[in-house]
């Protein structure tokens, strides 16, 4: 008995080895990949929000790294992409986080053009529900254009808001948590940009945090 139960602990300390091995050798094959998908998307959300022909600079090697749990909603340093034209800064897209979301973090990015103009707004990701808090993404609507072009008059702008608080922005049918917490994300990186447009161009670089 003994002799045999021995024998298939080995046998499962191996089988999970394997396991292990065989994990790790997948993660090493693909993890390039996924870190040039992720590249590719994050240059097509760019794209998306802050218009190529208003820049000359390679956006995405222009990262800075911005941390304010208060306005951009994580501990964790943001990235915030600064566009220029001739060495001057015309624009920026900030990432955010609304960390009230129905069912957890929103991550957001707002582009934003350096006189204080909504240029445009994308998720990144949520995990909101389905048919429901996912109107916050292009391919189920075009709510998040109901952004552009607005510009945050002072602090406590109050169209900065659902309807339902008095606000301009739509809330869904049967959800209004998720519209929420994305409006004040997207007031509270306006705050911050307009408190802080001159220091983040000094921010350290993304790579410089870690």
């Amino acid at each position: 008995m003994i002799p045999s139960m021995k024998k298939n602990g080995a046998l499962l300390a191996l089988f999970g080895l394997a396991s292990a091995g065989l994990v790790a050798l997948t993660f090493q094959g693909t993890k390039d990949k996924i870190a040039e998908q992720q590249r590719l998307q994050l240059l097509a959300t760019l794209d998306q929000i802050i218009p190529a022909e208003g820049y000359d600079n390679a956006l995405h090697d222009s990262c800075k790294a911005l941390t304010s749990p208060q306005y951009l909603g994580s501990p964790a340093p943001q990235q915030a992409f600064v566009a220029t034209e001739q060495g001057e800064p015309v624009a920026v897209a900030i990432e955010a986080t609304a960390p009230d979301g129905y069912n957890g973090d929103i991550h957001i990015i707002v582009g934003v053009s350096w006189s204080g103009e909504i240029l445009g707004v994308r998720t990144l990701s949520h995990n909101e529900t389905p048919g429901l808090g996912d109107w916050i993404e292009t391919r189920r609507s075009d709510w998040v254009s109901s952004f552009e072009g607005y510009r945050l008059e002072t602090a406590t702008d109050s169209r900065f808001a659902v309807k339902r608080d008095g606000g301009d922005f739509d809330q869904f049918t049967g959800a209004t948590i998720t519209p929420r917490a994305f409006v004040g994300a997207v007031k509270n990186a306006l705050i911050y940009f307009d408190r802080n447009k001159e220091s983040i161009l000094l921010a350290p670089g993304c790579g410089e945090t870690l």
